[in-house]
C-alpha cells in the first residue's frame, strides 16, 4: 500500500528519535515540497467549476460537483501538514490513510464522469450537440483523468514519499535519472511533478514513454489510465469533427 507523510519544505529526510525515558517512537521530516500538488489541484478546481458555471444546463450526470467536493477534501488534506514541524508516526499514518482514500476516490470519481460522458457521446445529449462545449467537457475529463492518475502514481511508487526517501532503488516506475544515474544529480529522487509528468504522457502515448513500469500494479494501473484515454479522445474527437461538419 502507499506510504504518505507530511510534506515539508526541508532540505532532506530525517529521523528523529523520541526524547529520553520511553521506547523510541520514529519521527520523519520529509523534505519533497508539498505546493505542486496543492497548486495543480487549485488550477483543476477553478477549470472545474468555471466550466460548470458556463454550462450550467449541460451538466454530466447528476454528480457535477462531485470531482472538486473530492478535490477540495484533498486540498485540505495536503494543506493540513505543517511544514515547519516534525511529523509523528501516528500523524504521519493518519495522513497516508485519508490522502490515498481521498486520490482512490477521484480516480474513481474521474472515471465515473468519463463514462458519463461516453454515455452521453452515445445517447446524444444536449452538451455533446456543439463542438465547442463538447471540447471543452471533453479536455477536463482528460485532465482531470491525468491529474488523479499522477497523483495515485505519486502515492503508490516504492510506498510513496516518505519511502522513496529512504531507498535508492525503484520499485514501481524506473525512471531515466534511476536508470542512468550519470544523467541525475546525486541523491535524485522522482517528487510529485515527474508523475504528473508520467500520467499526462501515458495519456497521450497510451503506453510508457521515458518511465518504465516494473511491478504488475504500476502496469495495470497505467493500462486502465490509457485505454480510458484512448476512448475518450477518439470518441470526443470524432464526435466533434461530425459537429463541426
Amino acid at each position: 500500500m502507499p506510504r504518505f507523510g507530511a510534506l515539508d519544505d526541508s532540505p532532506e529526510a530525517t529521523d528523529i528519535a523520541a526524547p529520553k525515558g520511553g521506547d523510541p517512537v520514529q519521527e520523519i521530516r520529509f523534505g519533497e515540497p508539498r505546493w505542486p500538488p496543492v497548486l495543480a489541484l487549485l488550477v483543476f478546481m477553478g477549470l472545474n467549476i468555471g466550466l460548470r458555471l458556463w454550462l450550467p444546463q449541460d451538466r454530466l450526470g447528476d454528480v457535477p460537483w462531485l470531482l472538486p467536493g473530492i478535490e477540495l477534501l484533498l486540498l485540505i488534506a495536503l494543506l493540513a501538514a505543517d511544514p515547519g514541524s516534525v511529523a509523528s508516526r501516528a500523524r504521519r499514518a493518519t495522513l497516508h490513510r485519508v490522502v490515498v482514500v481521498l486520490v482512490v476516490l477521484l480516480v474513481l470519481g474521474a472515471l465515473l464522469v468519463t463514462a458519463l460522458l461516453i454515455y452521453h457521446l452515445i445517447t446524444g445529449a444536449k452538451v455533446t450537440q456543439a463542438p465547442g462545449p463538447l471540447l471543452a467537457a471533453g479536455a477536463l475529463v482528460w485532465l482531470g483523468n491525468n491529474l488523479a492518475f499522477g497523483m495515485l502514481y505519486w502515492l503508490m511508487d516504492s510506498g510513496g514519499p516518505i519511502m522513496r526517501a529512504r531507498q535508492s532503488r525503484p520499485t514501481d516506475f524506473a525512471f531515466t535519472q534511476q536508470l542512468s544515474p550519470e544523467l541525475a544529480p546525486s541523491g535524485w529522487r522522482p517528487v510529485f511533478l515527474d508523475y504528473l509528468h508520467l500520467g499526462f504522457t501515458n495519456a497521450t502515448a497510451f503506453s510508457p514513454t521515458d518511465v518504465l513500469p516494473l511491478t504488475h500494479r504500476a502496469k495495470y494501473t497505467m493500462l486502465v489510465q490509457s485505454t480510458v484515454a484512448l476512448a475518450l479522445v477518439g470518441l470526443v474527437v470524432a464526435r466533434a469533427v461530425n459537429a463541426f461538419t
